[in-house]
């Protein structure tokens, strides 16, 4: 064999074995030089129901335990407002008049409670013995094994620490480890914010407490939620005893050493390694459950799963853990081509990327990012990601990290089908069922309306459906709003139509779009041309100015609720089409569809949010409400409605782009929709810049909407649903799609003149992968799941594709 030849084969292998592993990392590892030292910093893990908040310090490693059935409360009692539906011809008749500012008024007696809140369960402190100087410190999350690891040196001891948290298993796994024998000592103590008490038997150290029964009396200032101790003891926190209750039990298996015990801690002397076994529980027994009387039994639950996985190894855990994790993560890959951005820690390269500097395996990174956080926060049936997906450390989270349906809940779930992650989908659609048992009664008692079920801006755990504002105390620009049962419902087509999956659409999804139909139907009203109209109306946390100069929300032909029932009533015709079923309700619906008040484009050029063409008090708002037909709904398009399309533009462009991280995600994906791949890209760009941890001081703050340094969406304060929406955007750049076609590269930026992906999911339930450059589609295979046909459109050139099921052809574009 040429040495010449050996001597390049060996560099390739060095180069690969200490380089590539680097280079590799950059698009799916987070990493850093520092422990966190705020919420912002931390590296996140899950399992879909259990999730942990990862400090990684030295001395004492913080980690924030969740659990995503612990929330406050009980069982809403869903009549709690019997009669405030007979305030609607009050209402109807004010606004007839045009007296707007009386409509506001009266607009609050049809309020309800607010939601229960999502709890923090805990906090486990590992306390490390450290005497010494601390050097070569490093920090990682790996997303493509959903795995985190802690390394660094004390005087020339190596100390490492590798985290996971198991789905098979339902339990956190922590191995500490040092290299000279005998040097590792730590001590375990659990706490919580809420009441608990701790106790110790046979080896095993539990925690066990409850969540208060409470009504959030309104928003706290998140800046406020960290209260002190003292005031945690308060006799409205002691009466509040049977709630959900919670328990967390924790047990070391040592090489050596000697384990340590107390009431209130475990620890290890004198170890060389040592694996941390930690389990959590809830009663939670469903929404429909009280969880003090009708409760799993927690404890039970967290000490079966406990001894279960004390019984494996840490190998045969870690195996099990990341085959399972990989099954979902793997679906899909992404490369956006040569990057020339150097291996920096992920703070940095954040910072770096800011300063408008390229880095595609950070933006390759994001997105996968979003994956990983869906698969790590939404694998509970009835019980989806909230507003803080899994991972909240607040005893009065921002907004009660409850579930907002006037768009954040529905953004954290757009990522689900196009990224192919269905699965994770199904907390929201068995969430979306329980809500319907609810908002039956709400329909009727708020609404007056005899048939379907309602939901209104907020819910939590217990499948609230009431309109909130603590009856009629708070504002009706975000409180009184019923159409999230509406933008639901199409998410349900949206699971039917990429997994073509018709036992699903007969037995579960359609008897639920027929009653958001149907409440929609009876919610609607006439106007003095003899279109439909909903009245009273709002535009999700928006305010109009009238020409007298009156500042209100509540009004009448609301352009968003329009749009909502649009896209609700031809999802459900076109599903019962399908089904072949209800030909007369159909027949109803389609008429009704046909009355529906008409788009009106303003003055501006815009596209109108209100049933006049008044001016926004805000004309920057981050709600876009008016554009739902655009995205995520599908009857506004470029080449089927180019005036309506060329209107919501003008909208966009009035708005700008500053706006909330959240509102950023949904933006990127109206530009999307728009095949503007450049402004789309100008925004993704904007999601990613840097912003500091909310409790950093700092001279010069970097503040906003954006990215933590842990990657976290910055509403701010942190919100998962920019996470998810922005990786949905990813997707939407690269292909969408409806029932009879598939666009490649309908968005794409110039900057990514290059790259390939494989695994995106089109409607049709095909699955998409292609290569690309020069912005040109080179190849492209379709797969197709069900067996159907669709015609491939790549710039101009279209082709037809006919598939059987689990046929796969690939084409040379």
């Amino acid at each position: 064999m040429n040495l010449n030849f050996i001597k390049k084969l060996l560099l390739v292998f060095f180069f690969s074995t200490f380089f590539g592993k680097v280079v590799a990392q950059s698009s799916h590892v987070l990493w850093y030089n520092q422990p966190a030292e705020f919420f912002e910093e931390t590296l996140v893990l899950g399992n879909g129901k259990m999730g942990a908040t990862v400090f990684g310090g030295v001395n004492s490693d913080k980690i924030y335990l969740n659990d995503i059935t612990l929330w406050s409360g009980q069982p809403v009692n869903a009549n709690m407002n019997p009669e405030a539906y007979k305030n609607l011809p009050a209402i109807r008749e004010a606004l007839k008049n045009e007296n707007y500012k009386l409509a506001e008024e009266l607009n609050k007696k049809i309020e309800g409670k607010n939601s229960e809140s999502y709890q923090p369960l805990g906090t486990l402190e590992i306390n490390n013995h450290h005497i010494g100087k601390v050097s070569n410190y490093h920090r990682e999350l790996d997303i493509s094994n959903a795995t985190s690891k802690v390394s660094y040196e004390v005087d020339g001891v190596k100390f490492t620490r590798e985290y996971f948290v198991s789905a098979p298993d339902q339990i956190m796994i922590i191995k500490l480890a040092c290299s000279k024998k005998g040097v590792l000592n730590f001590d375990i103590v659990p706490s919580s914010l809420l009441k608990f008490k701790t106790e110790s038997k046979d080896s095993m150290l539990s925690m066990n407490g409850s969540a208060p029964i409470h009504e959030n009396p309104g928003y706290v200032n998140y800046q406020l939620t960290y209260l002190p101790v003292e005031l945690l003891q308060t006799e409205d926190l002691k009466e509040n005893g049977p709630g959900t209750r919670f328990t967390s039990s924790i047990k070391i298996k040592n090489t050596d050493g000697t384990i340590t015990s107390s009431s209130s801690s475990l620890g290890l002397k004198n170890g060389t390694e040592a694996i941390i076994y930690v389990s959590i529980a809830t009663s939670f027994n469903g929404f429909d459950k009280n969880s003090a009387f009708q409760g799993l039994d927690n404890k039970k639950i967290a000490s079966k799963n406990l001894n279960k996985a004390f019984a494996k190894s840490f190998d045969k855990l870690k195996q099990t853990h990341i085959s399972d994790y990989q099954k979902f993560y793997n679906r899909v890959t992404l490369d956006l081509g040569k990057t020339t951005a150097p291996n920096l820690p992920t703070d940095e390269r954040l910072l770096r990327y800011s300063e408008g500097k390229e880095d595609k395996n950070l933006e390759i990174l994001y997105f996968n990012y979003g994956r990983y956080l869906l698969i790590s926060s939404s694998r509970t049936l009835g019980v989806p990601a909230n507003l803080q997906g899994l991972w909240n450390p607040h005893l009065y989270a921002p907004w009660s990290s409850n579930y907002t349906m006037n768009i954040n809940l529905e953004e954290n779930y757009w990522l689900a089908e196009n990224t192919n992650l269905s699965e994770m989908h199904l907390p929201l659609l068995s969430f979306i069922k329980n809500l319907s048992v609810t908002g039956k009664v709400t329909a009727k008692t708020f609404y007056g309306v005899d048939k379907g079920w309602a939901a209104a801006h907020n819910s939590d755990i217990w499948a609230m459906t009431n309109p909130v504002g603590q009856f009629g105390k708070e504002d009706p620009m975000w409180a009184c709003w019923p159409m999230a049962g509406a933008w639901l419902s199409t998410h349900i087509w949206e699971h039917y139509v990429f997994t073509q999956d018709k036992e699903y659409l007969k037995k579960e999804g359609y008897p639920l779009m027929k009653g958001a139909a149907e409440f929609c139907q009876g919610w609607l009203v006439f106007d003095k041309k003899g279109n439909l109209i909903t009245g009273p109306s709002t535009s999700p946390e928006n305010q109009y100015i009238t020409p007298d100069g009156f500042v209100g929300a509540t009004m009448y032909g609301g352009t968003a609720d329009l749009a909502m029932i649009r896209e609700c009533f031809d999802k459900t015709i076109r599903a019962a089409k399908i089904l072949n079923i209800d030909a007369d309700f159909r027949a109803e619906l389609e008429k009704d569809l046909a009355n529906l008040h008409p788009y009106q484009i303003g003055k501006k050029g815009n596209l109108q949010e209100w049933y006049f063409d008044w001016e926004d008090k805000d004309p920057k708002h981050r709600h876009q409400s008016q554009l739902f037909g655009l995205f995520p709904g599908d009857h506004i398009t470029p080449l089927k409605t180019p005036e309506l399309a060329k209107a919501s533009k003008k909208t966009l462009e009035i708005k700008g782009d500053e706006t909330t991280g959240w509102s950023k995600g949904w933006r990127i994906n109206l530009w999307a929709r728009l095949w503007d791949g450049n402004r789309a890209y100008k925004m993704f760009r904007e999601l990613l810049r840097y912003v500091d941890p909310d409790g950093k001081k700092t001279d010069s703050p970097r503040r906003g909407g954006g990215t933590y340094p842990n990657l976290f969406d910055a509403h701010p304060p942190f919100q998962i649903d920019g996470n998810f929406g922005g990786a949905a955007a990813v997707a939407e750049m690269l292909v969408q799609s409806n029932e009879n076609e598939i666009r490649l590269l309908p968005a794409l930026p110039d900057a990514w003149e290059s790259g390939t992906v494989k695994g995106i999911c089109a409607r049709g339930g095909f699955e998409i992968s292609m290569e690309w450059n020069n912005k040109s589609l080179k190849k492209v295979s379709v797969f197709s799941k069900k067996g159907g046909k669709t015609t491939l459109i790549s710039g101009e050139k279209k082709q037809d594709v006919t598939l059987k099921k689990g046929q796969q052809l690939e084409i040379v574009w």
